[in-house]
């Protein structure tokens, strides 16, 4: 048997980095952080566990590129939604409501990862935070920012704010107070977006994350 290709062996270490990061999404999302193990991960992706090193330092790291990865291609999929539009103030409504939705529809998820954002650890960069980053920067831009070094930051800290508030145990605000106050923020009409009580095709309430982490198993499968 001659051995694989260097291009063959790529792709099997890029699938196997897929089902990791999605197993972490849904371990952590199902029982919280502390309660899932990177043997759990390993298990849950069909990998050895030493495979996880081999991609991320530890299991802070692996979970956090794999909400950022949740998060960007969350974030990208409502932006770019039909209808497509160019228009800052529309896209800077959806944006809004894609990182809303995470917190609405998977509160496990992203409490935890406020939390670890919070630890002495704290943020840790990572490609799928820099695809986020790109994300909001160019939504910032397109909305009309002539800052958007100051203004992209400002975004930021907005959203995980209004992350932090509605998911808060015990005290949580109400999404659509925080929808509507960021909506002020921004001069956004209501209607714009994806209001709370609407659904649109491609956004935050289709539960299958494949989509997110392909591996080419699902693609052949259809």
């Amino acid at each position: 048997m001659s051995p694989r290709s260097a291009s063959v062996n790529e792709e099997l270490r890029r699938r196997s980095q897929e089902r990791l990061l999605r197993a972490a999404v849904e371990l952590v999302g199902e029982r919280g952080y502390a309660a899932t193990t990177l043997g759990d991960i390993a298990d849950r992706a069909g990998a050895a566990r030493g495979l996880i090193s081999y991609y991320f330092p530890g299991k802070r790291e692996l979970v956090q590129s794999a909400v950022h990865r949740l998060m960007h291609r969350t974030l990208e999929e409502a932006l770019e939604r039909e209808p497509r539009t160019a228009d800052g103030r529309e896209r800077m409504a959806r944006a809004i409501d894609a990182i809303l939705g995470l917190a609405r529809l998977r509160p496990v998820l992203m409490r935890q990862h406020m939390a670890g954002l919070l630890h002495a650890e704290g943020f840790v960069p990572c490609p799928e935070q820099r695809r986020l980053a790109e994300l909001l920067r160019d939504t910032v831009a397109r909305h009309g920012s002539r800052d958007v070094d100051r203004d992209y930051p400002m975004l930021r800290a907005l959203l995980m704010g209004a992350v932090y508030a509605a998911l808060m145990p015990g005290a949580p605000m109400p999404v659509p107070v925080l929808r509507a106050e960021l909506f002020a923020r921004y001069g956004l009409e209501w209607e714009m977006g994806v209001p709370p009580d609407a659904g649109a095709p491609g956004g935050t309430c289709d539960s299958d994350l494949s989509r997110f982490f392909p591996t080419g198993a699902e693609d052949q499968s259809k």
